[in-house]
């Protein structure tokens, strides 16, 4: 009987008798495409992030709408060819969207996972302010 492979290890890896083909070399890159919605928000300081995140977790679309006041005070977003009024309203209308369907509950949880990401982008900006990657 032959060992299940450990947790992390693919099946390849546990039974090398089988002739598993060396690395190719191959680099794959993912990369998420998003809509304009979702590339203004903005990436803010951690703690703001996490402001945010709580007003969105008890009055949806509170946070994101002071989110959309930060891009009025230089934070960046992944939207560098529009203008920053465009992107402030659409963080605008992002909030707006999310107090009108909060009463479905569709806009509650909106407003949870935008603040979600709005912590991920901070530390994602926090990691590469650290590495020295942000300019």
């Amino acid at each position: 009987m032959e060992p299940f492979p450990k947790e992390g290890e693919s099946a390849a890896a546990a039974e090398p008798s089988r002739g598993a083909a060396p690395s190719s070399g191959v680099v794959v890159q993912v990369r998420e495409k998003k809509g304009p919605l979702r590339a203004a928000i903005p990436y803010m300081p951690f703690p703001v992030a996490v402001i945010c995140l709580f007003l969105n977790t008890f009055v949806p679309g509170l946070g994101t709408f002071v989110s959309a006041f930060t891009v009025l005070c230089g934070a960046r977003t992944d939207l560098p060819d529009r203008h920053m009024c465009c992107v402030f309203w659409l963080n605008i209308a992002a909030a707006l969207i999310q107090i009108l369907t909060a009463i479905v509950m569709v806009g509650w949880i909106m407003s949870i996972f935008w603040g979600m990401d709005m912590v991920i982008l901070a530390t994602e900006r926090r990691c590469r302010a650290t590495d020295g990657d942000l300019h």
